[in-house]
């Protein structure tokens, strides 16, 4: 039977082995590890996943015809959670660290990864994860460019980040419209602490929210009846959200929690 992608779970399943090889490679999959795979679609990563021979493999698959194709065709040798990877409770992640893999959904990709790197209950070793390109330049966008964003601080907050390759279209089934680019992940040895990492969204998403705007606004915003030292952190009211630095962002946090008690 010919398994239909489907549209609304934006299903475009990876086939290219070349690519796939270089996944597995950036892996670098050892003994110990523990791999969560998200979207596994009809396994041709998974498979390459089990041949290096890790702890345990744990596959998200939201589509249940899938699920059913991978477990006739892996049995045993993986454990496969049929639910939306964005409704896993936070405890799901606690006492493990996971290597994390992932063609991600890319109507929910950025979702996903903010989601994980908000979560102090995820720890990983690294995440290889597959994005539409314009995302992932996002993600990896240095300051002062103009695809600096939420997503660029929120995932340089906690990772060190680089583009492992780029994919073409034809590299799935369906060829989707866009091209695609992967990245890897790397835990910081050390993460700028924060009280409370839902403030750090919160800033983000009102400096963003009108990124041609000065970010007077947002200060007052935020700050309302708050003395804010623009001078302590080496900024102008005349700048732009896409001019402050992610140390910035997260020195701003700081004094929000700091301020607000």
């Amino acid at each position: 039977m010919q398994l239909k992608p489907k549209k609304s779970l934006g299903q475009n399943f990876l086939h290219d082995k070349n690519i796939i090889d270089k996944i597995i490679h950036a892996s670098n999959i050892g003994p110990k590890d523990e791999i969560l795979e998200v979207g596994p679609g009809t396994g041709n990563l998974t498979e390459l996943i089990i041949s290096q021979n890790p702890k345990k493999i744990i596959v998200i698959e939201k589509d249940k015809n899938l699920t059913s194709i991978l477990e006739k065709k892996f049995l045993n040798k993986i454990k496969i959670i049929t639910k939306d990877i964005l409704t896993l409770p936070f405890e799901f992640y606690s006492k493990r660290n996971f290597l994390i893999l992932g063609n991600l959904p890319y109507n929910i990709s950025t979702k996903i990864l903010s989601t994980w790197c908000l979560n102090n209950e995820l720890s990983v070793s690294k995440m290889i994860l597959m994005f539409q390109k314009e995302v992932a330049e996002r993600i990896i966008a240095d300051v002062n460019s103009k695809s600096y964003s939420r997503i660029t601080i929120l995932s340089k907050w906690k990772f060190d980040i680089r583009k492992v390759t780029d994919v073409k279209p034809n590299s799935f089934f369906p060829k989707p419209k866009v091209h695609s680019t992967v990245l890897e992940f790397i835990p910081k040895k050390k993460i700028h602490k924060i009280e409370d990492p839902r403030n750090l969204e919160k800033i983000t998403r009102i400096f963003f929210s009108q990124r041609r705007k000065m970010i007077k606004k947002p200060i007052n915003i935020l700050f309302k009846n708050l003395k804010f030292d623009y001078k302590k952190f080496n900024i102008n009211p005349s700048d732009r959200p896409q001019n402050l630095n992610v140390d910035k962002y997260l020195k701003i946090v700081n004094e929000y929690e700091n301020l607000s008690g």
